[in-house]
């Protein structure tokens, strides 16, 4: 049985709070290890604290959402929670211009955020996880200049956006999404040591999975549509990339 990791989960999401651990041994018990990611403090902290009940196959990645950017929230509590050694990345981050804000300088605050993560993903010498949407000529002006190593999650750019974040070393990371969006030729033209797979559950549920509510159970069925798509069986080496940007 191949051994897979769910390089973007968020089974410390309160849809899961009845039956994260459950999820969790059906996961270890088919080799899926998970990667729990954290979109503002709270879960960023349950995160770790679900990572740090196994000795492997679960991890946490520490991050403000640009979503929940808050008006002088302290970085450095977020740093503080990078002393745990399940930490293996900082994220999710990033830049959202999806959806309309009432906010004042919105764009301004998210990319204040953004910079202040990735000064600690710096410091720590953490890898990064990206969000953006809507953003991805904001988001490449800021990284081109920084020396850092991460993946573009849930990556529905274009052949453009792509072989920019390629040309800066990033990883693409790709889910469910591929289900709704055609991105064929993206996936034909990422190359097989960039790719990384993730569910981003409990969202983009694939196709012909047993529960409305996605969970890293469905990663399977990424990776067999990513096979398709290519032609080749690369499972292998998305499990390696997958140790190697996160140190696991």
């Amino acid at each position: 049985m191949d051994k897979l990791i769910d390089t973007h989960a968020h089974l410390n999401l309160h849809s899961f709070k009845k039956d994260r651990y459950s999820i969790i041994e059906s996961c270890l018990l088919n080799n899926i290890s998970i990667i729990n990611v954290g979109t503002n403090f709270l879960d960023s902290k349950l995160a770790i604290e679900i990572a740090e009940k196994y000795n492997q196959g679960v991890y946490a990645s520490i991050g403000i959402h640009p979503s929940e950017v808050e008006d002088d929230f302290d970085f450095s509590q977020l740093k503080n929670l990078a002393k745990s050694k399940k930490v293996v990345a900082i994220g999710e981050i990033g830049l959202d211009y999806f959806y309309p804000s009432s906010q004042d300088n919105f764009v301004e605050k998210q990319k204040e955020a953004f910079l202040k993560q990735i000064e600690i993903a710096e410091e720590l010498d953490l890898p990064i996880i990206i969000h953006s949407r809507d953003a991805f000529d904001d988001l490449y002006e800021i990284l081109k200049t920084r020396k850092l190593r991460g993946v573009v999650h849930c990556f529905t750019g274009g052949l453009k956006d792509l072989e920019r974040f390629l040309s800066l070393g990033y990883y693409i990371g790709f889910d469910g999404i591929i289900f709704k969006t055609d991105l064929d030729e993206v996936i034909k033209n990422t190359p097989n040591e960039k790719i990384l797979i993730e569910t981003d559950c409990p969202f983009l549920t694939p196709p012909n999975f047993y529960d409305k509510r996605n969970n890293p159970m469905s990663l399977k069925i990424i990776e067999d549509k990513i096979f398709e798509i290519k032609g080749e069986n690369i499972s292998k080496q998305i499990y390696e990339n997958s140790l190697k940007l996160f140190n696991i």
